[in-house]
């Protein structure tokens, strides 16, 4: 008892602490003329090591190492999930998907949806005075007939080639199956250039205000497809094709780098360069049957390092410290958090959040408060892509699995086995009790259900 009172107690000062912390960070940008301004962006299925900044000698990705050497970068960074939707829930609630219930992807029938009840990012943002656009995929919407989670609900004051029917089914040249009357700006149209282009439209229309944009890519999900001009170029390249060194995705992902390359331009022009926070980062890890997130084990799908460790980089000049490198574990729903400090936007209701805010890395500070994260995967049957329904946390520098369906444990010391090959758990028994308990009163504290989301998860990987 006295256990369990103990991490409810640690865990509730974890919900309350960004609100103290606000003051401090909000005196370290004394002299900053407003609010500012906030650019998201997302990636889906990008592995944790796909960036130059992340070891990708492959890959180019010049603009995103950009943020990386001119700010800060992530070597213990998660995803909320290691599949897409409930990443995304927990990016836009600042919840663990245990709390909101999303705990799988979305389908484009689904009863379940991200409740218009929540009181979402951008709605923060927007009462904050920020204008407030979407670019890209939402994947919140559940059944698409009815849209009840659709982005419109949500209250974004500009939504923009965002899914309006089907999921995106790896449809990246025009016209777009899923965006019904959306007319191509030019022939053969590529989806990642023309997002890019609406995040920059967007940016120049709102630079007289705070602006919270949030520009969100359909790549690099598969089914892959990129510029040919681009993909002969990596198929030039020495080792073209070997273990990943795939040149469709690479050519994806620098298209994703443009963009970002068009960002900072624009920013630049327009004088807005030093006070935009840049926030760039994935909504899970890379799919093995594309890529590798070598040396991590596995990837999408499976709670093993290569399924939920991401490549977050941020930028912001006005309160980042440049080449800044952080081993903290963090994970996706610490972003809301953060990102409402920043923007000093005050909170009146009781929505809990279960996210601490990082600003306190910025300056290059080496811990938060908290030094476990959880996560909470049940699942009717294996994922189209192996991943099996499962629990895990990582506590300091263990890691502990539990496969729901069997009831298996695995333990890994990531300090010394960053891969997860050497399972420790028979040969460690205290300390996987020891988690266990951990996790067990979490998952109380949370209200974790063990229910998969959906009786029967479908198995089409087009959907995912």
């Amino acid at each position: 008892m006295k256990r369990r009172q103990a991490i409810k107690t640690f865990l509730s000062a974890a919900l309350l602490s960004p609100l103290a912390s606000r003051l401090t960070f909000g005196a370290a940008r004394k002299g900053v003329a407003r609010q500012p301004n906030i650019i998201l962006i997302l990636a889906d299925d990008l592995g944790y090591g796909a960036l130059g900044s992340y070891g990708n000698r492959f890959n180019e990705t010049p603009n995103l190492d950009r943020l990386a050497r001119e700010g800060l970068r992530f070597t213990d960074a998660y995803a909320s999930a290691t599949v897409c939707s409930p990443t995304r829930a927990a990016l836009m609630t600042g919840q663990h998907p245990a709390r909101s219930g999303i705990t799988n992807y979305l389908e484009e029938d689904d009863v379940k949806f991200l409740s218009p009840s929540y009181i979402t990012l951008n709605e923060r943002m927007k009462l904050a005075s920020y204008a407030t656009g979407l670019v890209g995929k939402w994947h919140l919407t559940g059944d698409y007939h009815k849209r009840l989670g659709a982005p419109q609900a949500h209250h974004w004051d500009e939504v923009i080639l965002a899914e309006t029917e089907h999921i995106a089914l790896g449809d990246y040249f025009a016209p777009y199956i899923f965006l019904p009357g959306v007319k191509a700006r030019e022939p053969n149209e590529y989806l990642t250039d023309r997002l890019n282009f609406e995040a920059v439209d967007f940016i120049r229309r709102h630079k007289d205000e705070p602006f919270f944009l949030y520009l969100s890519h359909y790549a690099p999900h598969t089914n892959l497809a990129a510029k040919p001009d681009v993909v002969a170029k990596y198929e030039r390249k020495p080792g073209a094709g070997e273990k990943g060194k795939n040149p469709v995705l690479a050519a994806m992902i620098e298209s994703i780098d443009d963009g970002v390359g068009d960002i900072l331009h624009t920013l630049k022009k327009l004088g807005l360069d030093d006070n935009t926070l840049i926030m760039f980062t994935s909504d899970n890890g890379g799919e093995t049957t594309v890529t590798t997130n070598a040396p991590l084990r596995a990837g999408k799908s499976w709670l093993y390092e290569g399924g939920i460790r991401v490549p977050p980089v941020m930028r912001y000049p006005a309160g980042i410290h440049a080449a800044t490198v952080s081993h903290v574990p963090v994970v996706t729903h610490d972003h809301y958090v953060t990102l409402l400090e920043l923007a000093d936007v005050h909170r009146h209701d009781r929505q809990p959040f279960d996210g601490v805010s990082l600003t306190p890395l910025f300056a290059g500070r080496d811990q938060l408060k908290r030094d476990t994260l959880y996560w909470h995967y049940p699942l009717a049957e294996p994922h189209f892509l192996g991943g099996r329904s499962a629990a895990a946390m990582r506590h300091k520098d263990w890691k502990l699995i539990e496969f729901l369906d069997t009831g298996e444990i695995e333990l890994y010391n990531l300090a010394e086995d960053v891969g997860e090959s050497k399972n420790l758990a028979r040969a460690m028994p205290a300390k996987v009790t020891a988690l266990r308990d951990m996790m067990t009163d979490w998952r109380e504290w949370i209200g974790a259900s063990m229910e998969p989301m959906r009786p029967l998860a479908k198995t089409n990987a087009e959907h995912a």
